[in-house]
């Protein structure tokens, strides 16, 4: 772990994965619960980073953190998961499954047997990263993006699964959508992904 200070009162702590930052994570959000991080208000994990924001003394709590030992995540930590219901009728579901080398039937359950969880959020509100899928189902991006992707897409690209709130260019490929509110200003919370969450993607109309 790499520990930086940005600016006044904030520190940036870099890992070498995803993995170690939804750990990482975890842990920071124990810590403050239990009263250990001072005056910390802002805990903001991103793909490989974690800014800490309201940190009255960087170079203290940074040193303090290199001694903690953060025990990573089991696949089941955390509340139970998000069920989101998905029609499989993405433009891309055909050769998704020719990459996998299966049939486009048997997309719904290999994404369905997977717990993802929210690795962080951005690009737009509501759009949360999910990590989780086996390195064996990692797909690249589209050699062209999309000028206009749909709102409620779910997409795959690289190491994440994501399903876009609102109607947007995308280079993801696009294997299925669903009619969830990814994001309502007038809902508490009005994500309905935020980093830590699990989630699973169930076809709809399934048992």
């Amino acid at each position: 772990m790499r520990a930086l200070e940005a600016g006044a009162g904030a520190l940036l702590l870099e890992v070498d994965s995803a993995e170690e930052v939804a750990a990482l994570h975890a842990e920071l959000l124990r810590r403050r619960d239990a009263g250990e991080l001072g005056g910390v208000r802002e805990i903001v994990p991103a793909a490989r980073t974690v800014l800490l924001d309201g940190v009255r003394e960087p170079r203290v709590l940074a040193a303090r953190i290199a001694r903690w030992r953060v025990p990573p995540l089991a696949p089941a930590d955390g509340p139970p998961p998000v069920t989101v219901a998905v029609r499989y009728d993405g433009p891309d579901l055909a050769e998704v499954a020719a990459r996998w080398e299966v049939s486009p039937e048997e997309v719904p359950g290999i994404v369905g047997s997977v717990t993802f969880r929210v690795a962080f959020c951005g690009f737009a509100p509501g759009f949360g990263y999910l990590t989780g899928l086996p390195a064996r189902l990692r797909l690249p991006r589209r050699a062209t993006p999309r000028t206009a992707v749909p709102a409620g897409s779910l997409a795959l690209a690289g190491e994440y699964a994501g399903v876009y709130p609102r109607s947007s260019p995308g280079g993801w490929q696009l294997i299925g959508s669903t009619d969830a509110v990814l994001w309502d200003p007038a809902r508490e919370p009005a994500a309905l992904f935020a980093p830590g969450v699990r989630v699973r993607f169930a076809e709809e109309g399934s048992a």
